[in-house]
């Protein structure tokens, strides 16, 4: 028994040796016309994506094999359907993995295959990983990011935004339209909000620095920051159900308050209210600020909120 329990780890030693992570490349280029649609599609790698002046798409399929030589590599790279095509004014990427597990000593697949993606500037994005992260450059376009295991990085984005990752933080410089970001353990920290924006993870904080639409921020464990910056131009809700909720607004903003918090208090400092019930220092405050207007909703189950003017 002890010569077998020996054998078994110097196998378990010896088999990652035997293997080698082994790259390769496949690249494609079109021409295209104004408002290409791009749409790329892979498992277990990261898709990004910048812009450029030129109406041409540059792809480059990073396959990343984990095999012992060239020739498994060119065995496990035939379980993998690629495909980068134009098709009218669309360009597509995809990396299909079939069922690649039970091939890996690793426990995982073999091949991973990421994408470096280069279009112009006014093209829309439809990008979806089930494993890995997704960055967006500046793209005048909607863009709808997937990713199931990583995190969100985004530039300034022109048309509606539908971002979502299901366990990473997501980064937001710009939003010029209606904006949807949802992540399920992460945080999310976004510059500049121009449109409607609904903003929501599941264990993380949320971080807006300057919203001039309306917003509805939700957070199930974290802490929630939002700036609006001039009036208050639609109803908003800023929620957690465990930390701090925070809203900064701008002196002359009107519109209808309501705070309330079950752990902590409300502090409303610098503001012109009246009062309709609650006050300063309690678990209340409900009243017009300004005269009034679209209402503005904060509601915390475990911490203090806090209002404030720029």
């Amino acid at each position: 028994m002890m010569r077998l329990f020996a054998s078994l780890v110097l196998a378990a030693s010896v088999t990652p040796l035997a293997s080698a992570r082994i790259e390769r490349e496949v690249e494609r280029t079109f021409s295209v016309q104004p408002g290409v649609a791009l749409k790329v599609s892979t498992f277990g790698g990261n898709i990004t994506v910048s812009s450029s002046k030129e109406n041409v798409v540059k792809i480059i399929a990073h396959e990343h094999i984990r095999a012992g030589n060239d020739a498994e590599a060119d065995e496990a790279l035939k379980q993998v359907q690629l495909t980068i095509e134009q098709r009218g004014n669309a360009v597509v990427a995809t990396a299909d993995h079939g069922h690649l597990g039970w091939r890996s000593g690793w426990g995982g697949d073999p091949v991973s295959v990421e994408f470096e993606v280069s279009v112009p500037a006014d093209a829309s994005a439809d990008l979806r990983t089930s494993g890995g992260d997704i960055a967006v450059d500046s793209l005048i376009g909607a863009v709808t990011a997937r990713t199931s295991g990583g995190d969100l990085k985004l530039g300034r984005i022109g048309g509606g935004l539908d971002a979502e990752t299901s366990g990473g933080n997501i980064a937001l410089d710009q939003g010029l339209a209606r904006v949807r970001l949802s992540t399920s353990g992460g945080n999310i920290a976004v510059r500049q909000l121009l449109g409607p924006a609904e903003v929501k993870t599941s264990g993380g904080d949320i971080k807006i620095e300057s919203a001039e639409g309306p917003v509805d921020a939700h957070t199930s464990g974290g802490d929630v920051r939002v700036g609006f910056e001039g009036p208050i131009r639609g109803d908003s809700s800023l929620s957690t159900s465990g930390g701090q909720v925070k809203a900064i607004v701008g002196k002359g903003a009107g519109f209808h308050l309501n705070a309330e918090t079950s752990g902590g208090s409300v502090s409303a400092a610098g503001l012109a209210i009246t009062i309709d019930h609650g006050g300063t220092g309690k678990s209340s405050l409900v009243g017009s600020v300004n005269g009034g207007g679209p209402e503005l909703r904060l509601r915390t189950s475990g911490g203090d909120i806090d209002l404030s003017t720029r």
